[in-house]
């Protein structure tokens, strides 16, 4: 089995072989470390693509601007809006692949107008395990990912993240707004902006990694186990209930199990490993 420095050499020797590229660029821990060793392997010959979008938190924008503008990358910031795209605000379960196409549409455009090669995303290992109709759109628009063809994983990333001096090695995953959204439970403007003021709202507490899902006039708050602890505080929990209700929910309530990644996609792998066998 290769050691993450060989990956790590993989990765600088596949990206060498590119004259240029864009990178879909989100301010991740994944495009993130992308940006900084294709920057270094690339120079000006690497452009990131950051898409702002209502489904987007204005604060991953915000980190992505001032990321690339301290690595000295150039960067171009395209507006987008996702709910504009036939079928996505319905939000059936293959949402994502509905909001990948928009984005790699945009970045093939933005790469054909400035003359550039390759379209690169930040795909690792951990995300090709996971329900991701979002890489049907990649594979369809020939996107590169060059951190799981290197056979990194999400600790790697973070580990050679730190070793670098990037701050983004710590950064909890933040998706867009639209996965707090049940599939089948319409998305609107409104719905995105209840959301993502109650997540500020907590993180102004000092919550780091937290989900608030949306269910109509009720919220379900998903906090990191290793965080929950605070809520034993009645204080705290008192606090943390009415940063959400004042976000325009009637009623919240915090889920005991903590927060999980990818739980909203139980029942699809369930269903998909029932067919399996």
């Amino acid at each position: 089995m290769p050691t993450l420095e060989q990956k790590l050499e993989h990765l600088e020797r596949a990206l060498h072989d590119h004259p240029s590229a864009l990178l879909a660029f989100s301010g991740g821990v994944d495009s993130a470390f992308l940006l900084h060793v294709a920057h270094g392997v690339l120079g000006e010959r690497l452009v990131a693509l950051t898409s702002v979008s209502p489904t987007n938190p204005e604060a991953d924008t915000a980190q992505a601007v001032a990321l690339a503008r301290r690595l000295g990358v150039r960067h171009l910031v395209v507006p987008s809006n996702e709910l504009e795209v036939p079928g996505y605000a319905a939000n059936p379960t293959d949402r994502c692949y509905l909001c990948k196409n928009r984005l790699y549409e945009i970045c093939h455009a933005e790469a054909r107008r400035l003359g550039v090669d390759v379209v690169l995303d930040g795909v690792n290992t951990d995300d090709l395990g996971d329900y991701r109709p979002g890489l049907r759109a990649g594979a369809e628009h020939g996107i590169l990912h060059p951190l799981a063809d290197a056979a990194l994983g999400k600790d790697e990333i973070r580990i050679a993240s730190r070793a670098r001096g990037l701050e983004t090695w710590d950064r909890p995953a933040s998706p867009c707004l639209s996965s707090r959204f049940p599939y089948g439970t319409a998305i609107t403007p409104e719905g995105l902006h209840m959301v993502a003021t109650a997540e500020d709202g907590l993180r102004a507490l000092g919550f780091r990694t937290l989900r608030v899902r949306f269910h109509g006039e009720d919220a379900r708050i998903e906090i990191a186990r290793e965080e929950l602890t605070r809520l034993d505080d009645a204080s705290m929990r008192a606090a943390a209930l009415d940063a959400v209700r004042a976000a325009g929910f009637v009623r919240a309530t915090i889920d005991p199990e903590g927060f999980r990644s990818g739980r909203l996609n139980d029942a699809i792998l369930g269903r998909a490993r029932a067919k399996e066998s």
